[in-house]
């Protein structure tokens, strides 16, 4: 098997090649990456010769070779990195699906990870996949929803008109080791501030709600859908932590872990969602025995420990 990871060397990315190359029917596993949120240092603990990075942007991405899956993740999934840059967001997300079809061999896997922000500021909670939306088209955020759902529609489109072994998952707030220290999202912001003994910067009163999955419990379930269970159903399907926490609870939570750090507020940024919480009900049927069962308490103190390591080592560089 020849498979394809766009964005793997990324925070998810990365991870889900690590899991890709435990199996052992894969001859190659190509990376394709422009370093824009990626880092090669998380892929540097790998040494297997099926292991291969092209550094290029998706979108200009070709080959002689056709891929028998392709996991399509490149994409910044943080706020201040694509809404600087939202045509690059979209071209990446949209041109990058366009192009890897090409290369994908007639009856491969093509794999997408979409995003709960294609709810955008819902009006129903938990969302049900069969959920449409209220996504503001025209706003901020609107380059990475609106490519994200964009995409979407691309690939079952293909699916109807042409057919596709397609997987296509939505993610709600995924955290833990290998995100950037500026990756620019609340736990990771949280805790680089905590440990550089800043005050915890919070936006609005804080009580808007996310539903924080660790990176362990998320790749568990993207593996088993991805490739490992015998599924037929191509998607959407959320994946995430049906647990719904406001985001000033978590950042009491990691000033407490540092000896009561302060907490400032600044202005809520437009378009950002009130709430997040998946429904799950078609995971728990998909993927059965699948959770996220690291709660969030647990996993940040184990992110915190991870940037407390990564920290010493970028002084020590």
């Amino acid at each position: 098997m020849k498979v394809l990871i766009s964005g793997g060397c990324g925070f998810i990315g990365s991870h889900i090649v690590d899991r890709l190359l435990k199996r052992s029917d894969i001859e190659l596993c190509l990376v394709v990456d422009n370093l824009w949120t990626g880092r090669k240092d998380n892929l540097h603990h790998i040494n297997d010769d099926r292991l291969k990075i092209e550094i290029r942007d998706v979108e200009t991405f070709a080959s002689d070779v056709l891929f028998d899956e392709i996991y399509h993740l490149a994409s910044p999934a943080s706020p201040p990195w694509y809404m600087a840059e939202p045509r690059r967001t979209i071209e990446s997300n949209l041109i990058g699906a366009l192009r890897l079809l090409d290369v994908l061999k007639p009856g491969g896997r093509f794999a997408f990870t979409s995003t709960s922000e294609v709810y955008g500021d819902p009006r129903v909670s938990p969302q049900p996949e069969s959920y449409v939306g209220m996504v503001d088209c025209t706003g901020p955020r609107s380059s990475y929803d609106e490519s994200k759902r964009c995409t979407e529609s691309l690939l079952f489109e293909t699916l109807r008109t042409k057919g596709l072994d397609l997987r296509v998952v939505r993610l709600f707030n995924v955290y833990g080791p290998r995100t950037r220290p500026d990756d620019g999202r609340a736990v990771s912001n949280f805790i680089t501030q905590a440990l550089a003994g800043k005050p915890l910067t919070v936006f609005g009163d804080g009580s808007q709600t996310r539903s924080w999955g660790y990176i362990d419990d998320i790749v568990d379930g993207l593996e088993r859908y991805f490739w490992l269970d015998k599924i037929e159903y191509p998607g959407p399907l959320n994946i995430g932590n049906d647990r719904e926490v406001p985001v000033l609870d978590v950042a009491k939570y990691i000033a407490n872990l540092f000896g009561g750090r302060m907490i400032i507020q600044h202005p809520i940024p437009i378009n950002d969602p009130t709430n997040r919480r998946p429904d799950l009900t078609l995971a728990n049927k998909i993927l059965p025995g699948w959770s996220c069962s690291v709660p969030y308490e647990e996993g940040v103190k184990r992110t915190v420990e991870w940037f407390r390591e990564e920290m010493k080592l970028s002084k020590v560089g």
